[in-house]
């Protein structure tokens, strides 16, 4: 069977709350971190390789809070994330804090990377159903027409939002065959009695609560990496002079390979819950949860030490 990799983004700038490290945040019965759950369910699934993508300045943490625990049973990379690693031609520009977005985080793999991989955020808790249909998915033979062939994991939008507020979500629309249409990133959603809505300047728009969301969990073949390649110098090229916050972000790849026709994206449906600490209010919710998935026995009671 092919070897796949799991590649986790935790390379984000301000993601501090509480005077901690958000993806280093003890949130599991026995002080584990959401990454020790999706570790566990993406090797249950198959997975046998772990891409970690940071800052330099976390590497001491990653490997003390999670990575040498985790290199203890499933092999383990690093790859760093930096604001000046770019294309040759071209150069950091003046005042730019902000990192490049998740395609550059992806391409700061490149030398790691060179298996059929899935991605997902650092600190957001997917279930099981999607590192099993990812995976699945990815090992199984692929067309060969020349269109790269890319996998989402399609969550139903009630089972991903916040008590705490608004959240930003990706609806999908799909074709008879469950190909992957367009993603329209609506901001703002919350829970209603109905279900969810968007709160908008004209007040607020119902939506269908059923509806298939994008939570950045993804399947790519390793030629994924040749198109992020390609694509980075041309997205540098199109910022405007003094727009020094344009990111080169995985959803809008994804729909320019679709809208070029150079591109195929199966949604796979998963019922899972999402939850992740999107507010800080979501610390205590995120705990309750995973206590009541150990004491059901979904996970070991000791999961940082399994």
């Amino acid at each position: 069977m092919k070897k796949t990799a799991l590649v986790i983004l935790a390379a984000g700038i301000g993601s501090r709350f509480g005077g901690g490290i958000k993806q280093l945040t003890p949130v599991g019965p026995n002080g584990e971190i959401i990454m020790d759950y999706s570790i566990h369910d993406a090797v249950e699934a198959g997975f046998d390789k772990v891409v970690f993508i940071i800052r330099k300045d976390l590497d001491e943490d990653f490997r003390q809070i999670i990575g040498d625990r985790i290199s203890r049973k499933v092999e383990v990379a690093y790859a760093y994330q930096e604001l000046d690693d770019l294309p040759e031609g071209y150069s950091l520009p003046e005042g730019r804090g902000k990192p490049w977005g998740t395609g550059q985080a992806i391409l700061a793999a490149r030398d790691v990377i060179k298996e059929p991989f899935a991605v997902v955020n650092a600190d957001d808790y997917y279930g099981k159903e999607g590192f099993r249909a990812l995976h699945d998915a990815l090992v199984s033979d692929q067309a060969e027409d020349g269109k790269e062939n890319i996998y989402m994991a399609g969550f139903v939008l009630r089972n991903t939002l916040s008590d705490n507020g608004g959240v930003t979500r990706g609806i999908c629309s799909l074709d008879s065959e469950g190909l992957l249409r367009g993603i329209d990133e609506t901001k703002n959603i919350i829970k209603t009695a109905e279900g969810a809505a968007a709160e908008t300047e004209n007040g607020l728009v119902k939506l269908d609560p059923d509806s298939l969301v994008s939570m950045n969990m993804w399947g790519f073949s390793p030629s994924f990496m040749e198109r992020l390649k390609t694509g980075f110098p041309e997205f540098l090229s199109r910022i405007p002079e003094g727009d020094i916050k344009a990111e080169y972000l995985l959803p809008i790849i994804v729909d320019e390979l679709l809208k070029a026709g150079e591109a195929r994206v199966q949604v796979l449906k998963t019922n899972d819950r999402w939850f992740g600490v999107t507010y800080k209010e979501d610390r205590k919710t995120v705990e309750e949860a995973f206590l009541k998935l150990a004491n059901e026995g979904v996970y070991p009671s000791l999961l940082a030490e399994d």
